[in-house]
């Protein structure tokens, strides 16, 4: 069974930067698309980046302007370069990926703390 790779994780000051990494743990074919999450204890998870096998990449308001997603296809590895970073973004990031329009593999997450 597939299973997804995270990290890049850890404690950081308002300000700094992180850079996440999500790998597959063996080829996979059909991937639509490479995304990142998060959540809070007590809140829903949320759609923090994404990024589509064809190169169309969506962002939550909240992170725009701050973190970039990219994918390398060859290795079916999806990055998040998280700059700027401030003590909301605090939370577990989990990684996606979407299979032929409607499997979906989640990482188990990885713990994204900012200090103020």
């Amino acid at each position: 069974q597939v299973q997804l790779v995270e990290s890049g994780g850890g404690l950081v000051q308002a300000g700094g930067s992180l850079r996440l990494s999500c790998a597959t743990s063996e080829s996979v074919f059909g991937i639509n698309a490479m995304g990142w999450y998060r959540q809070v204890p007590g809140k829903q998870r949320e759609l923090v980046a994404r990024i589509t096998s064809g190169g169309t990449l969506t962002y939550a308001d909240s992170v725009k302007g701050r973190f970039t997603i990219s994918r390398d296809g060859a290795k079916n590895t999806a990055y998040l370069q998280m700059d700027n970073l401030k003590a909301e973004d605090t939370a577990v990031y989990y990684c996606n990926v979407v299979r032929n329009y409607i499997s979906q593999i989640w990482g188990r997450g990885t713990q994204v703390t900012v200090s103020s």
